[in-house]
């Protein structure tokens, strides 16, 4: 257990709908309610309700753990917990070393103070002497890029300069666990890369880092596990595994996907090996096999797979076949079918998502609307821009000087 930085066992915490507590008055309620045992859900008091329930996971030093889920699903709630701005109602968290976060864009800022007295002032809550903050004053100042607004108070900055700033200070407090929530989204595009290479670097060096996003791809880039809180069970596993958990295509066998008619038993995407994969090399050969129930006869359909990249809902692929392309001429009640796509995936370093859809032409209506049935992480050892992999090979060669040139 020795190189475990945190240990969360069976965390639950509630809360209470128009609860505040911003007085002693309206503290007193809302401890009195923490008191009491804990009732099974549907004994809740009226107007509590769990934002987190029954999560419990470790991450280890060097290990950098994702988080992810749909909107109040509990995932900052569950960073406030990990930090100590919340207590659990129920369950243990336990943490060694040195903890630095992120969880809200000029969280501890005092609105008043510039940014450089912002920076002693965060120094000083993390245990930090005067010395120690000054001596990192100017790498934290030139890592924000703010230089020239180091001086202004902080309520003046834009959300993206908070963000920067917070940032910061928080990787050069030389923590031991790093807890970084949504708040990269506000940063542009070469900031955010250089936050997450030195999360990368704090991995190298030992670190142990929570990271909570809606970006797919940056968790798929950091993360070795992730953790996805949407609803019960909870999955924990490999990034890829986790991303194809939370669009709803766990690929495990798990209760059927419904439409109009037609129902998905189950799906998984399997590399050349055949053994089911989540992340791949650009242009690995693939397979995606559907496994599709039909409740009522059908003799034609028209079947569409769509790829799209999972940051940002971009279409990298529609295609659409029919039945006859399948080798399905009609089907049966109560009959159940696999249909497969092979191909390969020329795409760029990111996390992709499939979709089918399958409409009948006959009654004019989807019988499929767009069911998730796999995802997929496409790693290269480069980081291009943009959705396709062209695999380009440079060269350059003399030009005789016999050749005419150019008015």
């Amino acid at each position: 257990m020795s190189d475990v930085a945190v240990q969360v066992d069976d965390v639950w915490k509630r809360f209470h709908r128009g609860e505040r507590q911003d007085s002693l008055r309206d503290l007193i309620p809302a401890l009195i309610r923490r008191a009491r045992p804990r009732r099974p859900e549907n004994a809740l008091p009226q107007g509590d309700f769990w934002a987190v329930r029954e999560v419990g996971y470790q991450v280890r030093f060097g290990e950098a753990l994702g988080i992810i889920g749909p909107n109040g699903a509990g995932k900052s709630t569950m960073l406030k917990l990990l930090t100590g701005i919340l207590r659990p109602n129920q369950g243990e968290i336990r943490m060694r070393g040195r903890l630095a976060s992120l969880i809200e864009v000029s969280a501890g800022f005092h609105q008043d103070l510039t940014g450089r007295e912002n920076v002693f002032l965060q120094g000083a809550i993390m245990g930090m002497s005067r010395r120690e903050v000054q001596q990192r004053l100017d790498s934290i100042v030139d890592f924000s890029g703010i230089e020239a607004f180091i001086d202004t108070p902080v309520k003046r900055y834009s959300s993206g300069m908070n963000a920067r700033l917070g940032f910061s200070i928080a990787v050069h407090l030389e923590p031991d666990v790093l807890v970084i929530d949504e708040v990269l989204s506000v940063g542009d595009m070469a900031f955010q890369e250089k936050c997450v290479q030195r999360m990368k670097a704090f991995k190298r060096d030992g670190v142990a880092i929570v990271f909570v996003s809606h970006n797919m791809q940056a968790i798929g880039d950091l993360c070795d596990r992730a953790l996805v809180i949407k609803s019960s069970p909870r999955f924990l596993g490999a990034v890829g595994e986790a991303v194809s958990h939370y669009l709803g295509v766990a690929g495990d066998g798990a209760s059927s996907r419904s439409g109009d008619g037609i129902s998905v038993l189950e799906s998984a995407l399997y590399g050349p090996d055949d053994q089911q994969v989540t992340a791949v090399e650009p242009f690995t050969p693939l397979r995606l096999d559907v496994d599709l129930t039909f409740e009522q006869r059908f003799d034609h359909l028209t079947f569409a797979l769509v790829l799209y990249r999972a940051t940002d809902g971009l279409i990298v692929y529609d295609g659409n076949f029919s039945n006859e392309d399948l080798g399905i001429p009609e089907t049966h009640p109560g009959q159940t079918l696999r249909v497969s796509f092979e191909h390969t995936v020329p795409l760029t370093r990111g996390q992709y998502a499939y979709e089918l859809i399958v409409h009948d032409p006959r009654e004019a209506q989807f019988r499929l609307r767009a069911m998730p049935v796999a995802g997929i992480r496409v790693d290269e050892y480069k980081s291009y821009a943009g959705v396709a992999d062209l695999r380009v090979r440079p060269s350059s060669r003399p030009v005789s000087s016999t050749v005419a040139r150019r008015d």
